[in-house]
């Protein structure tokens, strides 16, 4: 059962997200939060797969809430705790498409976003994609962050510790990756296997410490994994 938070200080907007996920017999809403302070505090307590939250709130930042979450994750003090699960992965719900405020969230460690005006069968399936680790899922849109934090970003600084833990070809797919390259086009870039590249990501995730592609994309932007 996949366990989400909803966070947003509109509570009839919590209640259609409530009654369209608990249609679906894998997803269970196990808490609301109307600011930022109590989403954290409740993300703590209940440990939810996948949070759903608005980063435009009054009475509590959800860009502050977004990155709290997803740096409190096990083993953090005063956070999950040893064997608490995984990090939550948090969907921002916007009504504003990519906006300042969706780019920021993503910065600070949001694994995708949708917009309130989606259908339902699409947040049902985006929740479901998050919490398989996933990330932001659609094309165009991936490649549309993926512009913008080429254009935004200055001049990469250098190589960070972590980069350099990566083998030349786990940074070469982590390159093609924040080119916007699917995992079948990479493989047909470097001529090997699909599955070849879904090893080496995999690895490479899990050196660098990101949950899904969207994260590794930002990760190598912020650690001048890319050239200018």
């Amino acid at each position: 059962m996949i366990r989400v938070m909803l966070v947003d200080d509109q509570a009839v907007v919590r209640a259609g997200f409530r009654f369209l996920l608990e249609q679906a017999d894998d997803i269970e809403v196990v808490a609301e939060a109307s600011n930022g302070p109590t989403a954290v505090e409740l993300a703590r307590r209940h440990r939810p797969d996948v949070v759903c939250m608005d980063v435009r709130m009054p009475g509590g930042d959800g860009l502050a809430a977004t990155r709290e979450i997803v740096a409190d994750g096990p083993g953090a003090p005063g956070g999950l705790g040893p064997g608490g699960g995984t990090t939550p992965a948090v969907l921002v719900v916007t009504t504003f498409d990519l906006d300042e405020y969706v780019f920021g969230a993503l910065e600070a460690g949001a694994s995708g976003f949708i917009l309130k005006d989606c259908e339902p069968e699409e947040l049902i399936d985006a929740v479901r994609r998050l919490a398989d680790g996933h990330g932001l899922i659609d094309q165009a849109v991936t490649h549309r962050v993926i512009t913008e934090f080429a254009r935004r970003k200055a001049p990469p600084a250098p190589a960070s510790d972590l980069a350099a833990q990566l083998t030349a070809r786990e940074a070469e797919i982590v390159r093609h990756l924040a080119r916007g390259l699917s995992n079948a086009e990479i493989a047909r870039e470097l001529v090997v296997e699909t599955s070849t590249v879904k090893s080496h990501l995999g690895r490479a995730m899990a050196k660098v410490g990101t949950r899904d592609r969207l994260q590794t994309v930002v990760w190598a932007y912020q650690n001048g994994l890319v050239p200018g």
